[in-house]
């Protein structure tokens, strides 16, 4: 066991290290007069800054990004409360199977969902609107959103809501005043990763979107295909900033554990 620990603990950290470096890159390469990083460092620059600021098109993607996090997980977050509700408090045939399609596509890659929901816009005629793509994303992260709020569910006391209506209070009122404060650390915790894996999300994204709109992500991809890419490096430090950001909050408001926790 000696033996085997500190291995391990080796194991660990260079994995830690493995996953820092490109994110330390990045960050180095946004203060770089040519969005490169070279041995010895060059001078800091903010070059990569200024190029961002003075091109609205990230602005208009960073628009678009944010809106779609927003409403997706918005509605992610409301379908997957409704789901663990009835799947925890309501008994029927073929549970299991629901639950399991709810989280298909976490299994999946996401080429094949891409193409499957692609297939599925196209017969209703959403390609290349901004439906079809918000569509897209919250069939994404319903399942991220459905994991954390199924924990907070599953240990809600039901005693109080069966209380408050056999008192005579509606269903309405005993959501919102008992049921609701009880589960929203698993909401508030759901939210901020659905916004998270929304805003970041390009795959699905490149293959339903038209040519009215783009997203931050796939403005990225674009700008390194263009070979233009001096914004990229700025681009990807401040979304990395934000993402650890939303994690920070996360982790402050109900904890990281609450993804780990067993029903």
């Amino acid at each position: 066991m000696k033996i085997r620990k500190p291995l391990l603990s080796g194991i660990a950290w260079l994995t830690i290290i493995f996953l820092l470096i490109p994110v330390v890159v990045v960050v180095l390469a946004s203060f770089s007069p040519n969005a490169n990083v070279r041995i010895p460092l060059q001078p800091l620059s903010l070059n990569s800054y200024r190029a961002v600021f003075s091109d609205s098109k990230w602005a208009e993607a960073l628009g678009v990004s944010l809106l779609l996090a927003t409403v997706g997980s918005i509605i992610s977050c409301g379908a997957a409360t409704m789901a663990a509700l009835a799947n925890n408090r309501v008994t029927y045939t073929g549970k299991n199977l629901v639950e399991g399609g709810l989280l298909a596509p976490l299994i999946f890659p996401h080429a094949a969902l891409a193409l499957a929901l692609y297939s599925i816009a196209d017969q209703l005629n959403l390609i290349g609107s901004f439906i079809g793509v918000l569509l897209a994303h919250i069939v994404l992260t319903v399942p991220f959103a459905y994991r954390p709020i199924n924990a907070a569910v599953s240990k809600n006391d039901k005693s109080m809501q069966e209380a408050g209506m056999s008192l005579g209070a509606r269903p309405q009122y005993v959501f919102w005043k008992l049921t609701f404060p009880m589960l929203k650390s698993g909401i508030i915790t759901a939210l901020l990763f659905t916004f998270i894996i929304s805003f970041d999300e390009a795959t699905i994204t490149l293959f339903l979107k038209g040519p009215d709109f783009t997203t931050l992500p796939v403005a990225i991809m674009t700008d390194i295909q263009e070979g233009t890419g001096l914004a990229v490096p700025a681009i990807s430090a401040m979304m990395v900033a934000f993402t650890l950001l939303f994690i920070f909050l996360a982790d402050k408001t109900v904890g990281l554990s609450t993804f780990s926790e067993k029903r």
